[in-house]
């Protein structure tokens, strides 16, 4: 029997029901586990499920019993997968699950900061309309989608398919190099290229020692003063203070951020501190979170539990 702890089942909202596997298992779940939780709770378990609680080598070397690694999102860096690779504890991530509903999240963002809702929005409230007397007013400047250039850093999934809803639109797409690259592969562009002539640029790639701000001061200023910036990857690819900056000093004309460094960011996160600009648009790390994006995740949770069980592993990291 395997014995099957879930650390962060508030990771999935409430409504949405997780199947358990055929195997013959116990089940165990946590709402949330904090890091002096972890060892006791995994204590016994031969298979942990985790979304973000961090799984570290010092955890892991502590956890004889563990087999399996299961982890309930795309991102693999809440895990140590060089000592899991090391001590033969298979990991497998979720894959593919979010590809309608992180793109459909960046094109929204997209629309409300190319169309400035937002500044609008907070225009009325304040009573602009009343001010102006006339119909209608233009505080702010719109710009339309067709036509414009999307460049997208990553051409996995969530890449591709972002590239097929901009083009359905009538975009033009480049997807961009790795960064430092001088000669590129088929079908991409060069990095600082991409920067230079996208009037967007939308993140879809990991978060790894070599992606870490990807996006900072000298990336900014080379984008143009109309561009927008999307990341809806994680947040460590991106400076945020150095993305602040740049709206501030209009270096770009706006951003819209669904990952933030540290998650919940604290109060003094330049992000949140600058919440009220009407070109900076936030949300709670939520692009991949329709109904159906977190019914196939589950799905495909257990899925690769039970494929383990059954002595066929797959979706391994």
């Amino acid at each position: 029997m395997e014995h099957i702890v879930f650390l962060d089942r508030t990771t999935i909202p409430e409504h949405i029901d997780i199947p358990r596997p055929q195997s013959d298992h116990q089940w165990i779940e946590y709402q949330s586990t904090s890091p002096s939780q972890v060892i006791e709770r995994l204590q016994h378990a031969t298979i942990a499920i985790s979304n973000k609680v961090q799984l570290t080598a010092d955890i892991l070397s502590q956890l004889p019993n563990l087999k399996f690694i299961a982890i309930g999102a795309t991102g693999t860096n809440n895990v140590d997968v060089d000592y899991c690779h090391r001590h033969n504890i298979p990991v497998s991530n979720i894959r593919g699950y979010a590809t309608r509903s992180v793109p459909e999240h960046v094109l929204a963002m997209i629309f409300a900061l190319k169309r400035n809702l937002m500044g609008y929005q907070q225009d009325i409230i304040a009573g602009e309309w009343q001010k102006q007397q006339q119909f209608c007013f233009f505080t702010h400047s719109i710009s339309d989608i067709a036509g414009s250039t999307i460049g997208i850093v990553g051409k996995g999934s969530l890449g591709v398919a972002t590239a097929n809803l901009a083009t359905a639109l009538g975009m033009k797409v480049l997807f961009a190099e790795h960064k430092h690259v001088t000669t590129c592969r088929e079908g991409y562009t060069l990095f600082n290229d991409v920067l230079q002539q996208a009037d967007i640029i939308t993140l879809h790639c990991p978060l790894t020692d070599t992606t870490e701000y990807l996006i900072a001061k000298t990336e900014l200023a080379q984008m143009k003063p109309n561009a927008i910036l999307i990341n809806t990857g994680r947040g460590g690819l991106v400076n945020e203070q150095d993305l602040v900056d740049a709206l501030l000093d209009k270096k770009i004309a706006g951003a819209g951020c669904d990952v933030f460094t540290s998650e919940p960011p604290t109060d003094e996160n330049p992000l949140l501190q600058q919440a009220h600009l009407p070109n900076l648009l936030l949300t709670p790390h939520v692009a991949w979170g329709s109904d159906s994006a977190i019914t196939a995740l589950v799905n495909q949770l257990i899925e690769n539990i039970e494929c383990f069980c059954n002595g066929k592993p797959h979706n391994l990291v």
